[in-house]
Order: structure tokens, then sequence, then C-alpha cells
């Protein structure tokens, strides 16, 4: 079985919040997947429910928040 199948898997199909943060911060994405990973060890799962309400929030922004081109477009 390979270990790393998963990891792309999320990697590919994942809610880019790492990379969402990252860009709006000005830092690399790397530090903030390394940030979330001490976070959730550090405080025994914290992390890792908060990025998924991060992943939550994200997701209903932008299916609030989507632009449209004309008016007639609702």
């Amino acid at each position: 079985m390979n270990i790393y199948k998963p990891l792309y898997f999320f990697q590919k199909h994942g809610y880019y919040v790492c990379q969402r943060i990252a860009d709006r911060l000005g830092i690399r994405a790397k530090v903030v997947r390394t940030s979330f990973m001490y976070l959730t060890f550090v405080t025994l799962g914290f992390g890792f429910a908060l990025y998924l309400f991060l992943a939550f929030w994200m997701r209903i922004k932008d299916l609030v928040y989507t632009k449209r081109s004309s008016v007639f477009d609702l």
C-alpha cells in the first residue's frame, strides 16, 4: 500500500486553507501548514478543529461572495 496516496488525494482535492491564509499574510504555505501541525499536537486536536472551521468558513464565503459579471447572471 502506498502511504502517499491519501496525501496526494487531500492535496489535490483539499480546500486550500493553508495556501489561502499564506497568500493573505504574505508568507509561505509550508509555514502555515507546520504551524497547524504544531498547534494540533500541542493542544490535542484544537488545531485540526480550527482548520476544519476555517475550511468551512472559506467555503461558505466563496459560495456567498461569487462575482457576477452582469446583473442578468442571477
